[in-house]
């Protein structure tokens, strides 16, 4: 067996130190999901179920996070939204019209729907999946 010493000692405890900030540091992977998961919604378009719960704000009963996964190229239809909403893009590109106005979002962007207020489509135009997570706030 080997002696233990001042050098292998530092050594050690700079190892035990370092390695959790080196995995601190590592950038998380993007989410993905498989050709089956979630329910197809159109061409190229799926919706994927990740959590409800109730919620405690007086105006809605429940909280739902959702995300919904558009191909390069496919688009969802202008819809009346049924309730309000926050939406996320997680990863990729895409080409929203909301009440006739056109924006571009783009990964880390946020933006917000109002229940019978907002009619909005979207198009994937990037040559990447994007990913938009969406929190419905459902009314009491």
């Amino acid at each position: 067996m080997e002696a233990v010493n001042r050098r292998s000692t530092l050594a050690l405890g700079l190892t035990v130190v370092a390695t959790p900030l080196i995995a601190w540091a590592t950038p998380a992977a993007a989410q993905t999901y498989g050709p089956d998961e979630g329910k197809e919604v159109g061409p190229g378009v799926r919706v994927v179920a990740l959590g409800e719960r109730a919620s405690v704000i007086p105006a809605y009963k429940t909280v739902m996070l959702r995300d919904v996964v558009i191909q390069p190229g496919a688009k969802t239809p202008d819809n009346m939204m049924k309730n309000d909403m926050l939406c996320h893009l997680t990863e990729g590109e895409l080409s929203v019209v909301q009440n006739e106005k056109k924006f571009t979002v783009k990964k880390g962007d946020v933006w917000t729907c109002v229940k019978t207020d907002t009619t909005e489509g979207t198009q994937n135009t990037s040559s990447a999946v994007a990913i938009m997570r969406v929190i419905d706030l459902m009314p009491a």
